[in-house]
């Protein structure tokens, strides 16, 4: 999505120094994902919760009735909660958080494969939507640098209006501030992106070699409110789509998978089915062993280690179920790294 941007200064990108004294880059990617608490604990987790439940991306709801009730009853409640389960996963020598963990090392990765590619003088940075680090404070150091092309490549295969979009809106408000402009552009989604889907396709393929295949695999996507769609958001079309393909890779007949949605969030009925009840009933049904993958996610976070392969596979196991697996994230696998370095080299081919 370009944003036209006026014409260069006499300054010249290439020759603008880097707070480490170096050439600054020609071109700036960034890697967008959701956010994450600085620390496991109630304090760290309600700033964080605030931040993210005040985007009216977030919540459709108006302001004066939304927010006494988020400070006033939900936060104090959830910021608790939130900070057990949190305890649970941090990972304190891998540098705490494993989405903010990931997301580094993607960036990192990225950027030698990409200058591998032939990509030179190209900046690849981690941000966060909500938390730290987040996207205009590196927007900001590139605009110093005198970096003018920037791509801003959200972490969601799907789009929707709570995720992608309010990194588009910050995008946007941010470079509205400037006079000098640089150039934004913004991968909407990727969906249906072979190498996406491929790598999807390797990561589960790897997984079965190692302990066979299941009689079901779940593929669970993170819910949004049902309303969201009704209204026009392509979310869950683009979910389905995702896992056809992927089902497809796979060569599964459609008994041999379900596609649900799990952290459902309040009383408002959202994308169904949702996972947890799903695994239940597949365990009453008599299935022994399921299998889960997260496509929606690329990095695993709270959502698929606390909730997934915690709290939905303790679910299964006491329903009658015998073995649940978890495949994690796409991660760093070497297949996604490709995936990201083919969408950014199509997205800044003429750059």
């Amino acid at each position: 999505m370009p944003t036209t941007a006026p014409r260069p200064t006499a300054r010249s990108a290439a020759a603008a120094p880097s707070p480490a004294g170096q050439p600054a880059p020609r071109l700036g990617v960034l890697l967008c994902n959701l956010g994450t608490p600085d620390a496991p604990t109630p304090a760290a987790v309600k700033r964080y919760l605030a931040e993210f439940l005040s985007d009216p991306r977030v919540v459709e709801l108006p302001p004066l009735l939304w927010q006494p009730l988020l400070r006033l009853a939900i936060l104090p409640l959830r910021a608790k909660e939130s900070a057990r389960k949190y305890e649970k996963i941090w990972q304190p020598e891998d540098g705490g958080s494993p989405l903010l963990a990931y997301t580094r090392k993607q960036a990192l990765m990225l950027r030698g494969w990409l200058g591998e590619a032939g990509l030179r003088g190209v900046d690849v940075q981690a941000a966060m939507r909500y938390g730290q680090p987040g996207i205009i404070a590196q927007l900001e150091r590139w605009h110093a640098q005198g970096v003018e092309k920037m791509l801003l490549l959200p972490l969601y295969p799907q789009y929707s209006a709570t995720t992608t979009a309010s990194v588009i809106d910050q995008a946007h408000a941010w470079a509205g501030s400037k006079r000098n402009m640089p150039e934004l552009r913004i991968v909407k989604h990727y969906a249906d992106d072979a190498g996406y889907i491929a790598a999807l396709a390797r990561r589960t393929l790897e997984h079965w070699q190692t302990h066979g295949r299941p009689e079901v695999l779940v593929m669970s996507y993170h819910g949004i409110p049902a309303r969201n769609v009704a209204k026009g958001d392509p979310y869950a079309q683009q979910c389905q789509r995702s896992a056809a393909l992927l089902a497809q890779q796979l060569g599964l007949q459609p008994a041999q998978y379900r596609v649900t949605f799990q952290s459902r969030f309040g009383r408002a009925q959202w994308l169904q089915p949702y996972t947890q009840p799903t695994l239940e009933q597949l365990a009453r049904e008599g299935v022994k062993t399921v299998d889960l993958i997260c496509p929606g996610f690329a990095s695993d976070c709270l959502e698929t280690l606390e909730e997934i392969d915690m709290e939905v596979r303790q679910a299964f196991l006491a329903h009658g179920g015998q073995e649940f697996r978890y495949i994690p994230c796409l991660n760093d696998h070497p297949a996604w790294i490709s995936a990201l370095r083919d969408l950014v080299l199509r997205h800044t081919a003429h750059w």
